[in-house]
């Protein structure tokens, strides 16, 4: 990998969007998962990602951030295109996949200082950040556990803590209260909310009480086409007007924009 300094601030700072999607389509066959899915995010939004099982996030989230390679379109992450410059495109991106893989021999401490290496972070840093992200995503009572003796709860938020090691710009969560018991969940909308201030991050979620909680704005796909792309205001007030609107939207016949 790239040294961890080789991305400057001047180069982030100087793309205003930080995420874009530019028609991605992801072809198996004549099965289409996604097709022509284009929206872009600003820097400092939080913007989530809805839509059905089956609908194309996680297919979208995949390419967006390099793990897929789309059959047409465009990734872009601060600026990078992530086909082209993936390696600074990762230096600026935190990602949590639903359901993350994680090395079920190894503690919380040991697979973040191994992250930590394979990113090159200088010993200093990566230090502070694992006591940072120990702290932040309240690790501390199974830091030295094995993690594959962990609760799901508990291993999603090492999932988490990897994602936000490096300090990334830019954060891709896919359903990362999935496992957590309430007074958890509380937490990571706080967490949410808190690196919106300054970072941009890209949200999938099925609680649609999360994402009138935490969520600027929404990008809404059914069958692998964006159906809706606005303030979260404009999707619904509440949580119950927003899943009639889901709804409504998601329904087989309803494919057109609002």
């Amino acid at each position: 990998m790239a040294e961890y300094d080789s991305v400057s601030d001047e180069q982030v700072a100087a793309s205003s969007t930080m995420i874009e999607s530019v028609g991605l389509s992801k072809f198996y066959g004549s099965f289409a998962a996604t097709r022509d899915v284009s929206f872009s995010v600003p820097r400092g939004q939080v913007c989530a990602f809805l839509g059905p099982n089956g609908a194309g996030k996680s297919t979208t989230m995949k390419m967006l951030t390099g793990y897929l390679a789309p059959s047409e379109g465009r990734a872009i992450i601060g600026g990078f295109d992530v086909a082209e410059q993936r390696l600074q495109a990762a230096e600026i991106l935190g990602y949590l996949p639903e359901n993350g893989p994680l090395y079920f021999e190894m503690t919380p401490r040991t697979f973040l200082k191994y992250v930590g290496k394979t990113r090159q972070l200088p010993v200093d840093l990566l230090a502070s950040r694992m006591d940072y992200v120990r702290e932040t995503c309240m690790l501390a009572d199974v830091w030295e556990k094995q993690i594959g003796k962990l609760s799901r709860g508990y291993r999603q938020r090492v999932g988490m803590a990897q994602a936000l090691l490096h300090d990334p710009d830019v954060l891709i969560l896919d359903e990362p209260t999935s496992g957590l018991d309430p007074n958890q969940v509380q937490g990571v909308r706080q967490l949410i909310r808190k690196l919106g201030e300054t970072k941009t991050v890209l949200l999938s979620t099925h609680i649609l009480q999360e994402v009138h909680a935490v969520c600027d704005r929404v990008v809404l796909v059914n069958d692998g086409t964006v159906v809706f792309d606005g303030a979260t205001k404009e999707l619904g007030a509440d949580g119950v007007a927003m899943e009639s609107r889901f709804r409504e939207l998601t329904e087989s016949d309803s494919y057109s924009h609002p």
